[in-house]
Protein backbone atom coordinates (compact mmCIF):
# COMPACT_ATOMS: atom_id res chain seq x y z
CA UNK A 1 0.00 0.00 0.00
CA UNK A 2 1.44 3.40 -0.85
CA UNK A 3 1.98 6.01 1.10
CA UNK A 4 -0.70 8.80 -0.04
CA UNK A 5 -3.39 5.52 0.67
CA UNK A 6 -2.57 6.23 4.46
CA UNK A 7 -3.64 10.12 4.32
CA UNK A 8 -6.91 10.94 5.68
CA UNK A 9 -9.38 12.03 4.13
CA UNK A 10 -12.14 14.62 4.53
CA UNK A 11 -15.70 13.91 4.57
CA UNK A 12 -19.07 16.06 5.11
CA UNK A 13 -21.88 14.97 6.84
CA UNK A 14 -24.91 16.96 6.48
CA UNK A 15 -27.85 17.04 8.18
CA UNK A 16 -30.62 18.26 6.45
CA UNK A 17 -33.77 19.61 9.45
CA UNK A 18 -37.15 19.68 8.58
CA UNK A 19 -40.05 20.08 11.18
CA UNK A 20 -38.14 18.52 14.32
CA UNK A 21 -36.52 15.67 12.22
CA UNK A 22 -33.79 15.22 9.87
CA UNK A 23 -33.03 12.67 6.64
CA UNK A 24 -31.03 9.48 6.98
CA UNK A 25 -30.05 6.73 4.66
CA UNK A 26 -29.00 2.74 4.85
CA UNK A 27 -25.88 3.31 2.99
CA UNK A 28 -25.03 0.39 0.47
CA UNK A 29 -21.64 0.02 -1.46
CA UNK A 30 -18.08 -1.43 0.24
CA UNK A 31 -17.62 1.37 3.01
CA UNK A 32 -20.28 1.31 5.69
CA UNK A 33 -22.92 -0.74 4.28
CA UNK A 34 -26.09 -1.51 5.35
CA UNK A 35 -25.53 1.26 8.46
CA UNK A 36 -27.47 4.52 8.22
CA UNK A 37 -25.97 8.08 8.52
CA UNK A 38 -27.38 11.14 7.32
CA UNK A 39 -25.91 12.71 3.64
CA UNK A 40 -22.60 13.15 2.41
CA UNK A 41 -19.07 12.69 0.95
CA UNK A 42 -16.04 13.74 0.03
CA UNK A 43 -14.68 17.15 0.30
CA UNK A 44 -13.39 17.81 -3.63
CA UNK A 45 -10.18 19.98 -3.77
CA UNK A 46 -11.31 23.38 -4.09
CA UNK A 47 -14.42 22.76 -2.58
CA UNK A 48 -15.94 24.56 1.12
CA UNK A 49 -17.49 22.33 3.17
CA UNK A 50 -20.72 24.13 2.27
CA UNK A 51 -20.11 23.26 -1.47
CA UNK A 52 -20.15 20.07 -0.64
CA UNK A 53 -23.23 19.53 1.57
CA UNK A 54 -25.22 21.73 -1.54
CA UNK A 55 -23.54 19.18 -4.28
CA UNK A 56 -23.85 15.90 -2.36
CA UNK A 57 -27.05 16.73 -0.88
CA UNK A 58 -28.85 17.28 -4.08
CA UNK A 59 -26.76 13.96 -5.70
CA UNK A 60 -27.92 11.76 -2.84
CA UNK A 61 -31.68 12.97 -2.51
CA UNK A 62 -32.59 15.39 -4.77
CA UNK A 63 -33.15 17.86 -2.32
CA UNK A 64 -32.42 22.07 -1.92
CA UNK A 65 -31.03 22.80 1.34
CA UNK A 66 -30.75 26.50 2.92
CA UNK A 67 -28.63 27.77 6.10
CA UNK A 68 -25.44 25.68 6.21
CA UNK A 69 -23.68 25.58 9.16
CA UNK A 70 -20.67 24.42 11.24
CA UNK A 71 -22.27 21.36 13.45
CA UNK A 72 -19.30 19.23 14.55
CA UNK A 73 -16.09 17.42 14.01
CA UNK A 74 -14.97 13.70 14.37
CA UNK A 75 -11.51 11.88 13.50
CA UNK A 76 -12.94 8.66 12.65
CA UNK A 77 -10.60 5.40 11.64
CA UNK A 78 -11.87 2.56 10.16
CA UNK A 79 -9.30 -0.19 11.34
CA UNK A 80 -11.01 -3.29 9.31
CA UNK A 81 -10.86 -1.03 6.31
CA UNK A 82 -7.41 0.84 6.58
CA UNK A 83 -9.45 3.90 6.38
CA UNK A 84 -9.01 7.48 8.08
CA UNK A 85 -11.70 10.24 7.92
CA UNK A 86 -11.79 14.07 9.76
CA UNK A 87 -15.83 14.08 9.28
CA UNK A 88 -17.01 17.16 9.31
CA UNK A 89 -20.85 17.66 10.29
CA UNK A 90 -22.84 20.19 9.01
CA UNK A 91 -26.48 21.30 10.00
CA UNK A 92 -28.78 22.89 7.28
CA UNK A 93 -32.41 23.46 6.48
CA UNK A 94 -34.46 22.13 4.27
CA UNK A 95 -35.19 24.54 1.50
CA UNK A 96 -36.97 21.92 -1.18
CA UNK A 97 -37.58 18.87 -3.21
CA UNK A 98 -39.11 15.30 -1.72
CA UNK A 99 -36.39 12.99 -1.05
CA UNK A 100 -35.56 10.58 -3.73
CA UNK A 101 -32.64 8.26 -3.53
CA UNK A 102 -30.98 9.44 -6.90
CA UNK A 103 -27.64 7.21 -6.19
CA UNK A 104 -29.12 3.02 -5.58
CA UNK A 105 -26.04 2.07 -6.04
CA UNK A 106 -24.89 4.35 -2.61
CA UNK A 107 -28.41 4.57 -0.59
CA UNK A 108 -31.41 1.68 -0.24
CA UNK A 109 -33.75 3.81 1.72
CA UNK A 110 -34.45 7.01 3.49
CA UNK A 111 -36.44 8.44 6.22
CA UNK A 112 -36.92 11.47 8.22
CA UNK A 113 -36.14 10.42 11.89
CA UNK A 114 -35.21 12.19 15.89
CA UNK A 115 -32.14 11.49 18.04
CA UNK A 116 -34.81 9.52 19.79
CA UNK A 117 -35.47 7.17 17.00
CA UNK A 118 -32.09 6.76 15.59
CA UNK A 119 -31.93 3.49 13.09
CA UNK A 120 -29.84 0.58 13.23
CA UNK A 121 -26.92 0.44 13.15
CA UNK A 122 -25.55 3.45 13.02
CA UNK A 123 -22.59 4.54 10.44
CA UNK A 124 -19.07 4.09 12.13
CA UNK A 125 -18.39 8.18 12.92
CA UNK A 126 -21.65 8.37 14.89
CA UNK A 127 -20.88 6.39 17.67
CA UNK A 128 -17.84 9.71 17.67
CA UNK A 129 -20.55 12.04 17.37
CA UNK A 130 -22.62 11.02 19.60
CA UNK A 131 -20.26 10.73 21.91
CA UNK A 132 -18.91 14.34 21.05
CA UNK A 133 -19.14 17.79 23.17
CA UNK A 134 -21.30 19.01 19.85
CA UNK A 135 -24.32 16.11 20.54
CA UNK A 136 -26.44 18.53 22.99
CA UNK A 137 -26.41 21.26 20.32
CA UNK A 138 -27.43 19.10 17.76
CA UNK A 139 -30.48 17.64 19.75
CA UNK A 140 -31.39 21.16 20.31
CA UNK A 141 -31.61 22.44 17.59
CA UNK A 142 -33.43 19.86 16.27
CA UNK A 143 -36.27 20.05 18.33
CA UNK A 144 -36.36 24.39 17.38
CA UNK A 145 -36.26 22.95 14.01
Amino acid sequence: MGQEELIPKVGIGVFIFKDGKFLMGQRQGAHGADSWSIPGGHLEFGESPEETAIREVREETGLEIKNITFAAVTNDVFAEENKHYITIWVKSEWASGEPTIVEPDKFVEQRWVTFDELPEPLFLPWEQLLSSEFIDELRHYAKAS
